[in-house]
């Protein structure tokens, strides 16, 4: 059995608070991004999408023109690119919050980090 020492519990509590500083601080960064509305649009600026901070799709808006002079394939393309244009820079403001919580150091490679995967499932889930 190991015991801990005076020094330990110090440490582990420190960490606990560490810990739910950074947790609230993400809780707080993501609240944030929810309430943030985001656009982007296709190529020519007809149609446009709106998404929430956290990527959330609120609408989209397609000018009357676009509806006259695209075929339905590349109308569909156009709803698309605005709605990956939007979430594009949703995800700017997800690396402002993560920034912040990291504290300016610089991130690991995603294709090195072995957590990304599970972070990304679990921003997608909600």
């Amino acid at each position: 059995m190991t015991h801990i020492g005076a020094g330990d519990e110090e440490d582990l509590l420190r960490l606990s608070r560490e810990v739910e500083r950074t947790a609230g601080t993400f809780a707080d960064g993501m609240r944030e991004l929810d309430e943030r509305k985001v656009t982007g649009a296709d190529s020519s600026g007809r149609v446009v999408a709106t998404v929430t901070g956290s990527a959330r799709l609120l609408r989209v808006r397609i000018d009357p023109r676009a509806m006259r002079d695209l075929d339905h394939v590349a109308l569909s393309q156009a709803v698309l690119d605005a709605v990956g244009a939007a979430r594009q820079a949703a995800a700017e403001g997800l690396d402002e919050v993560l920034d912040r919580l990291n504290g300016g150091r610089p991130r690991p490679d995603p294709d090195d980090d072995s957590f990304a995967p599970y972070l990304d499932a679990f921003l997608r889930e909600g």
